[in-house]
């Protein structure tokens, strides 16, 4: 197809597919033959699976835009008496699905003028959780505690502790500053009711954490700083099951033919709704060894360092670079370009690709709606917990390289940090990718390193870069990690806990014998182990001192 200048009136999804271009059109005619649309609008399990485990109880999100909207009146006038309260700083404590979808409008929308700012807090690193609690107006902060299971051990763990600060502050009256958003029979929900909070939100349980932005997950947090939301969910509302259906099973297609690294490219103000899409996309499809990984924030190179592993996703606005997505069109490389008028059409494309991930994951051949390799990093994590809580030494691992500044353990070698990591690197071969685990305390400073990090690598290498927070990324591309091919180099970066903070046992109690610190270490631990045993190439870089400084040395050692 021609490439043109799209004019930006219309929403739009374009395919530029080269050589490509009949392999779609054999996919388009297959869903049809399939008879897909009717098929997945009937809630048909057998699409995915010949057992409708996790399948049938997680297909709510396809009625979630009108369901919702239907229950608009009802949010407003459950959140009106926060006007009262003046409220100004809301807190989302939430991790993967249960969070994105608000970060993702609090961040694209921000809050509108006397409506109170939010802030989603999905981390266990102490320095991030005891800058919101210094940063915050406590008389007038409202948490949301937002968890599909009610068993997340690090929104549990939040809780605990800004439950346990504002009581402090505000004594048998804390229970109005928190909100809930859980399914029905939670625990969670039986814990919420035992003391009075502002209100509990219980969500359909058969829509799927990942599934859940058009649900009360993402609309109550829209609707407390002031979204238009019913003009979200009638965007929503005007996505086509047609338009899912093609892009999925274009990406599902050429997936299957080693095409899987979804590089997408963003607009400055959608670049959050990157996060967003790569929890959906890797989570739903990374399992029985294969996915789509998703790669955002990849500094733009020449056409030459990519390799025949690549779909490109643009999304448009009118300062675009054309001249570049018609240079990865002639070197061969399937384009797509997406257009949207305003920043509601969030609504569309969230429903749009929702559909297009359930399409690619049935070309695949995989179940979207489980996510099976997840629980391995839970069990060492909850062992590691056990071990310190009995005060049993978990067993240590020992660096295979130190200096005085780092330390780094694994299966290397060489006796400088340029030869370990270099050696390390030189294992890769055509069809891997990078992936940065990073368990540093997240900061401007630190993105910028991490990104001069990542552009080395790629340059160097030709490979594709990722990179995520641990442990929100487990929430996250953790599942394709472990459950997708055997094709990623894993290298974890973690540091010394500059502060800490301790984890309440229990609500109303200061008793402890976990922090924030060593939980996080648990988790950085606990992957690292289930990743071996997956088989995984991994590497764990440790940093004694300044993390900046500590990234830099790295980057220079390339």
């Amino acid at each position: 197809m021609k490439i043109k200048r799209n004019k930006m009136k219309d929403a739009f999804i374009n395919y530029h597919l080269g050589n490509y271009q009949e392999l779609a059109r054999e996919a388009w005619k297959k869903t049809r033959k399939d008879d897909v649309a009717r098929r997945i609008r009937a809630k048909d399990y057998t699409l995915w699976s010949a057992s409708p485990d996790e399948i049938v109880n997680r297909l709510g999100w396809l009625d979630a835009p009108g369901q919702t909207l239907g229950k608009i009146d009802h949010i407003r006038k459950i959140l009106a008496p926060l006007d009262e309260k003046k409220i100004k700083d809301v807190i989302l404590l939430g991790m993967g699905g249960s969070s994105l979808a608000a970060e993702v409008f609090s961040k694209v929308f921000g809050a509108r003028a006397n409506y109170p700012q939010l802030t989603v807090l999905d981390t266990t690193d102490p320095a991030a959780i005891i800058n919101i609690a210094q940063k915050i107006s406590w008389d007038r902060a409202l948490f949301i505690v937002s968890s599909k299971s009610g068993t997340t051990l690090e929104i549990t763990s939040l809780f605990h502790f800004f439950y346990n600060e504002t009581r402090k502050r505000k004594g048998a009256d804390a229970g109005e500053h928190f909100i809930f958003i859980t399914d029905e029979g939670s625990p969670l929900a039986k814990t919420a009711r035992e003391f009075s909070p502002f209100h509990v939100f219980l969500n359909n349980p058969d829509i799927g954490g990942r599934y859940s932005a058009l649900s009360f997950f993402g609309i109550v947090p829209a609707a407390i700083i002031g979204m238009d939301v019913e003009k979200l969910l009638n965007n929503a509302k005007t996505a086509t099951d047609e338009t899912g259906i093609m892009l999925g099973a274009a990406l599902g297609t050429f997936a299957c033919q080693g095409r899987n690294k979804l590089t997408v490219h963003l607009t400055p103000r959608w670049k959050v709704f990157g996060d967003w899409l790569e929890q959906l996309i890797a989570e739903s499809t990374g399992k029985a060894g294969k996915g789509i990984l998703p790669v955002l924030d990849e500094p733009v190179g020449d056409v030459d360092l990519y390799n025949k592993d690549r779909v490109f996703v643009f999304f448009q606005d009118e300062n675009d670079d054309f001249s570049r997505i018609k240079n990865l069109n002639a070197t061969g490389h399937p384009v797509i370009t997406v257009g949207f008028k305003d920043d509601y059409d969030l609504g569309s494309q969230m429903y749009t690709w929702e559909i297009a991930t359930v399409v690619a994951a049935y070309f695949l051949g995989v179940n979207p709606f489980d996510q099976p390799d997840v629980e391995a990093t839970k069990i060492h994590t909850r062992k590691m917990i056990e071990a310190r809580q009995k005060k049993k030494s978990a067993e240590e691992q020992r660096p295979g390289f130190s200096n005085a500044d780092t330390s780094i353990y694994g299966d290397i070698t060489g006796n400088t940090l340029t030869d370990v990591l270099n050696t390390f690197l030189k294992q890769s071969r055509a069809g891997d990718y990078i992936c940065l685990q990073n368990y540093l305390s997240p900061s401007a400073e630190i993105d910028g390193a991490v990104a001069r990090l990542r552009a080395a690598i790629f340059k160097k290498y030709k490979l594709p870069v990722t990179h995520g927070y641990g442990p929100r990324y487990l929430h996250s591309t953790g599942q394709l990690h472990k459950g997708g091919a055997n094709r990623g180099l894993f290298m974890q970066l973690t540091g010394e806990n500059i502060v800490d903070v301790a984890i309440p046992e229990d609500l109303n109690t200061d008793r402890s014998f976990l922090s924030f610190g060593a939980l996080k270490d648990a988790q950085a631990q606990g992957d690292w182990r289930a990743l071996k045993e997956k088989g995984r190439r991994i590497i764990r870089i440790h940093c004694q001192k300044d993390a900046a400084i500590f990234l830099k040395k790295l980057t220079a050692s390339l």
